[in-house]
């Protein structure tokens, strides 16, 4: 079963080897943020399924004897602090609780210790840092995951409602002709893909197997939906894709032990790029191939590697005409979007600037939008000569924070999930700090042993 890898070295120094850690049980399978405790002889990490992150765990993992307890769940982003406390984000809001360095666990009950932490359940992430001397510096905002409309964002920035109603939305797709947005949504601890007919303003659920549904990706002919799903007698995630009108079963499409992802298809409409989390490689860009048609039935060949370099490499999209590849790579130490012709071989050209991430190809212009490291739309124009790819300086669509989002195939406006309000555009752009906020902490959550 899939874990997190982690690397220990002595204190004497050393190569660093790596921790596989196992999952505290069957459900989780996600590993994120961890963090060495005092004395190199634990780790504190939190996990996860890929259901609602708001009910993760916060597990601690010792290095000798190879031993794991779970302190927590209904949080995540755990951080010890030299005050003696655990503290950790759920909904949002920063929670504390007693911690026994010496015996590993709790030793009272998290409470509340600070509202409105800018966070975000989609990646368990939260802004929010801590001195030795504790000193606490946050942003301020709502939690990014948490009941979001969806919204029509255009070239001016300005925004009308798509869908009112908030939702734990994620993944959000155009179908080919416009008309329905495919997306998967979290309610409790389930996590289902569905198709939104936004013209009419009809939901309806595609996936209603009780393992995890995600990140849809229609087809080229809008007949079908791939998508990502854990389903019972799994490890992990692999790839399944079903009739959009909801006729017929799930089918399965690959088989691994490794975690994979849809990320988009040709115009051929008979592949299908994805990205594979792969423990020697990182996180890796493979094709599926199928062959056959919706009158003979479809048969999934062997996936072929685009891409299993050393650095993380992911979100891969096929430009209109299948020339071309658009991904984002962190070879730099950050994401950046590149591109790369198809199937190959050739150069790569950069086309963000200044970090990027959710390449989308217009299919009425020669431009290619992605999200900034900032949260903003970004959008580039390109040329092409001959077998050379050349985009144009990225200028801003929109000045606000976006989480997600999608180009209508008309070129002209984006569904987006945008966080709103002043005061959480506010909290982008400033920090605030606290000081003494230990002494604070061991007022409302004492330290002692049970």
């Amino acid at each position: 079963m899939p874990g997190v890898g982690l690397s220990r070295v002595s204190s004497a120094g050393g190569t660093p080897q790596t921790l596989t850690t196992p999952d505290p049980d069957s459900q989780e399978s996600t590993h994120r943020w961890p963090q060495a405790l005092p004395g190199g002889k634990a780790v504190l990490y939190t996990a996860a399924s890929h259901g609602n992150f708001e009910d993760a765990s916060l597990v601690v993992h010792t290095l000798e004897g190879d031993r794991r307890k779970v302190l927590h769940r209904g949080g995540y982003h755990g951080r010890y602090l030299p005050s003696g406390h655990l503290v950790f984000i759920h909904e949002g809001t920063l929670f504390a609780a007693p911690f026994d360095l010496d015996r590993l666990e709790l030793t009272g009950e998290a409470v509340p210790a600070l509202a409105g932490v800018s966070a975000e359940p989609g990646n368990m992430g939260a802004q929010f840092a801590f001195s030795r001397d504790g000193t606490l510096v946050y942003q301020r905002g709502e939690s990014l995951g948490l009941g979001l409309p969806i919204q029509w964002m255009d070239r001016e920035g300005k925004l009308q409602p798509l869908r009112a109603a908030p939702g734990v939305y994620n993944g959000i797709r155009f179908s080919p002709d416009g008309q329905r947005l495919a997306l998967d949504i979290i309610e409790g601890n389930n996590r289902d893909v569905w198709v939104y007919e936004w013209g009419r303003d009809t939901l309806s659920r595609l996936t209603f197997d009780p393992g995890q549904d995600r990140s849809p990706e229609w087809t080229r002919d809008g007949q079908r939906i791939a998508f990502s799903s854990k389903r019972a007698d799994q490890a992990t995630e692999n790839l399944y894709w079903q009739r959009a009108d909801g006729t017929g079963e799930a089918e399965r499409l690959t088989e691994s032990k490794n975690r994979q992802i849809p990320a988009s298809w040709h115009p051929s409409g008979k592949l299908l790029a994805f990205q594979e989390y792969n423990p020697q490689t990182s996180i890796d860009i493979l094709i599926l191939p199928l062959t056959g048609d919706e009158a003979s039935g479809w048969k999934p060949g062997k996936p072929t590697v685009f891409l299993n370099g050393p650095f993380v490499e992911v979100d891969a999209a096929f430009s209109p005409d299948g020339r071309w590849l658009a991904y984002s790579s962190r070879e730099s130490g950050r994401f950046e979007v590149c591109v790369r012709p198809f199937p190959g071989p050739g150069g790569k050209w950069q086309v963000s600037t200044a970090g990027g991430r959710s390449p989308t190809w217009s299919r009425s212009r020669r431009e290619l939008s992605y999200l900034g490291e900032d949260g903003r739309i970004l959008v580039a124009g390109y040329t092409v000569e001959g077998d050379s790819f050349r985009a144009e300086k990225p200028r801003v669509w929109s000045a606000g924070f976006v989480r997600t989002y999608d180009l209508h195939p008309d070129g002209e406006r984006v569904a987006v999930l945008k966080v709103s309000g002043d005061e959480a555009e506010a909290g982008r752009n400033h920090v605030t700090v606290i000081v003494n906020f230990f002494d604070e902490l061991r007022r409302i959550a004492p330290v002692g042993r049970r």
